[in-house]
């Protein structure tokens, strides 16, 4: 007799062994079926339910996990929002604010290489031209998560241009090194800055931007004092290390402290071709656009202008342009009546207009005092302008995450623009033998008509009614 097998007694694995000699029972074994297949299926149909339990949990945290975190409210304030704004400033300093001051390497590049104006400013034209540029692909990667890989790439850029700057004797070196190199460097620095930073701000951007864009000014100011200081006692190489080297003492807070505070957008075109299809953006481009290419005419030629119009000395050439960069200091009020009473489209425009006519003025200057005081007022209110375009351009755009990629393609259309503005100036300049009036008539009639985009702009959005915030 055989005894049924009990499961709480004796496991099947441990009873069974195919090495015990066959005991007859009286019943034939199933050739068709291995008898390992009998004995294990129970723990084998287990381990598969169990593994199947484990794939529908994993997909489901997969799925869960992929769902994009919520994010609140921009703070608008606070010790976080307002390092920010501190770590952008630093980085600003750096980039325009060294940008600003080439009007005294435009000086001092054509008093020692023997070329004509026209092509020294090639190089900081390209400075600009790269910074612009290469904004559209800087300001993308800051929105698909990559702030910060951009930023250290950045920075060894910028600082090998202005390190190998200080080696240079040629004119085709200093456009390699302080042209293209660092023009790199700061299109990697400039936009992905501008674009965290906006995210920490709503109602206050204009003011918090204005308060970062302001680097533009202490760095157009810190810059040409170093050279004024050093340049007749240690040499041009020496006095462009030392300009390195604050560079790199400063743009370690940044490179600790700047954090980007939305979700990484992986998804998304590097150009937002749609945008261009919208009225007001497309108006505001070309504004702002012919605005920055007759704007910058004047921070690239009023040292020489001075020389060579009036009879400056060097160090007076250089306290021009410290004066008209340090006027940029009060000209970034506008940012905070923007926030506070007419929003900065309504701010940006009569600022544009007065630097315009303003532009027009210069021609009538006939002694360095008066060149002072235009160099006060028309830095006061192109920094004004250029300050405010970001915000404006912010507060036309509804969709945080897209600030990146729209602020970058807007900076490309100004690449062309700043590429091509100084170089037209000198042409225009050389081809009347010295004469500024007509590069001025030029310029000035330019940023009217960038003034005229900006106020079709402002009507789109706001209609005629003078009331209305925009």
């Amino acid at each position: 007799m055989i005894r049924p097998w009990r499961g709480d007694k004796h496991d099947v694995r441990n009873s069974f062994d195919p090495s015990r000699e066959h005991v007859d029972t009286g019943t034939t074994p199933r050739d068709d079926v291995p008898v390992s297949s009998m004995v294990e299926k129970p723990y084998v149909e287990e381990r598969e339910k169990n593994d199947l339990d484990l794939e529908k949990a994993a997909s489901t945290s997969s799925h869960d996990s992929a769902e994009p975190p919520v994010v609140g409210p921009p703070p608008d304030g606070g010790i976080k929002a307002w390092t920010q704004v501190l770590m952008a400033h630093i980085i600003i300093f750096n980039t325009w604010g060294y940008i600003n001051s080439f009007g005294l390497f435009q000086t001092y590049y054509v008093a020692t290489l023997g070329h004509p104006p026209s092509d020294v400013s090639w190089i900081g034209s390209m400075q600009v031209f790269l910074l612009f540029f290469i904004g559209t692909a800087s300001g993308r990667a800051a929105d698909a998560g990559f702030f910060r890989i951009t930023f250290v790439v950045g920075l060894v850029l910028l600082l090998l241009g202005v390190f190998m700057t200080s080696l240079c004797t040629e004119y085709w070196q200093l456009f390699l090194a302080q042209g293209i190199c660092t023009g790199l460097g700061n299109g990697l620095l400039f936009c992905p800055s501008l674009s965290v930073l906006s995210t920490y701000f709503s109602k206050r951007r204009a003011q918090a931007i204005g308060i970062a864009a302001s680097g533009t000014t202490t760095g157009g100011v810190v810059f040409p004092i170093i050279a004024q200081q050093l340049l007749p006692r240690i040499g041009f190489g020496w006095t462009v290390r030392v300009m390195g080297f604050i560079m790199l003492g400063t743009m370690i807070f940044p490179l600790m402290f700047v954090r980007a505070r939305l979700p990484p957008r992986r998804t998304g075109p590097l150009v937002e071709w749609a945008a261009f299809g919208e009225l007001t953006y497309s108006l505001y481009a070309a504004g702002v656009t012919l605005c920055f290419w007759g704007m910058y005419f004047a921070y690239y030629y009023i040292g020489a202008y001075g020389e060579s119009r009036l009879g400056s000395s060097q160090e007076e050439s250089i306290t021009l342009l410290l004066v008209l960069n340090a006027a940029g200091v009060p000209g970034r009020l506008p940012n905070w009546i923007s926030d506070r009473f007419l929003g900065p489209l309504n701010t940006m425009i009569p600022f544009t207009l007065i630097s315009a006519l303003l532009l027009y003025c210069w021609i009538s200057i006939a002694s360095v005092p008066n060149l002072l005081a235009f160099a006060v007022l028309y830095g006061f209110f192109s920094s004004g302008m250029l300050s405010l375009f970001p915000a404006a351009l912010t507060s036309l755009n509804k969709d945080p995450s897209k600030i990146g990629v729209r602020l970058g393609m807007v900076m490309s259309c100004l690449s062309l623009a700043t590429l091509t503005g100084p170089p037209i100036g000198g042409a225009i300049i050389q081809a009347q033998r010295g004469g500024y009036a007509g590069a001025q008539v030029f310029f000035g009639s330019i940023v009217v008509a960038g003034a005229g985009f900006l106020a079709a702009v402002r009507i789109l959005v706001g209609g005629w009614g003078l009331r209305c915030k925009v």
